[in-house]
């Protein structure tokens, strides 16, 4: 991978949401190591001070679901990329059984805020004819999870809209990628399984996605020609199967 520092003229500005946990702060201490002006967004005071500590990072304590709040304190800042990572799982198991405080949560953090984020920063980069819309999204968004209904719709719903995004902006020079990965190693399970309820039914014996693998590829497609979109990939872990839920446990050997 180039070691490109984007310094030739002014670094390259990334706003990265959901930055106090897993791949988000992952994405943040990439890009930063990398070269780039950061701003770091999330709700964690503790998490966002040890990110600004780090070169070219500026945190931002906002609920992502505040556009508008958040938009007012990035100012005039031009953001070159966004990468929408911020979301949550509140709750796993039959959705007739499911809170409606928690189907608002997830549709409104998953799928409301990096829509509403998009609409408010998408036309100064249709202006410069530049800039890139990264989208988190879930292998739960392509294939059924018995579950996790809402939150698949939710992360489906993010997929149906790159689509259709990327199509409105050909000609634009604005790219649009959205990354999908499979079982990744982070905290979005806390409030389903508990830290170590979610350890040991999901990582204990296998061998999981790290949040720096995914943070390495989205580098990866920031830094690619402009002439050149990855529209979307899948990132599963060897022992997962493509496209779906079966996983099993690594035996050495």
């Amino acid at each position: 991978m180039s070691e490109t520092t984007h310094t030739a003229t002014r670094a390259h500005t990334s706003l990265v949401t959901g930055a106090t946990s897993g791949i988000g702060a992952a994405i943040v201490a990439t890009l930063s190591a990398a070269g780039y002006k950061v701003f770091a967004t999330g709700r964690n005071a503790d998490t966002l001070a040890r990110l600004e500590a780090l070169p070219g990072v500026t945190a931002i304590q906002a609920d992502v679901r505040d556009t508008d709040g958040l938009c007012a304190r990035l100012g005039d800042v031009q953001i070159d990329s966004v990468i929408n990572n911020a979301g949550q799982l509140t709750t796993t198991g039959p959705f007739v059984g499911t809170d409606p405080a928690q189907i608002d949560t997830m549709i409104d953090i998953n799928l409301k805020a990096p829509i509403r984020l998009t609409h408010r920063l998408l036309p100064a980069m249709i202006e410069r004819r530049a800039g890139h819309l990264v989208f988190v999204g879930s292998i739960a968004g392509h294939a059924p999870f018995p579950g996790s209904c809402v939150y698949g719709a939710s992360k489906s719903g993010i997929g149906v809209f790159c689509d259709a995004l990327r199509c409105e902006l050909l000609g634009s020079g604005v790219r649009v990628t959205e990354l999908v990965p499979g079982r990744v190693e982070t905290s979005l399970y806390r409030d389903t399984h508990g830290p170590d309820g979610a350890k040991r039914a999901l990582y204990d014996g296998y061998r999981s996605v790290q949040p720096h693998d995914v943070a390495g590829l989205v580098r990866t497609v920031l830094e690619l020609p402009d002439y050149v979109d990855i529209s979307r990939m899948e990132i599963m872990p060897t022992d997962q199967a493509a496209g779906g839920g079966s996983m099993v446990k690594f035996a050495a050997g």
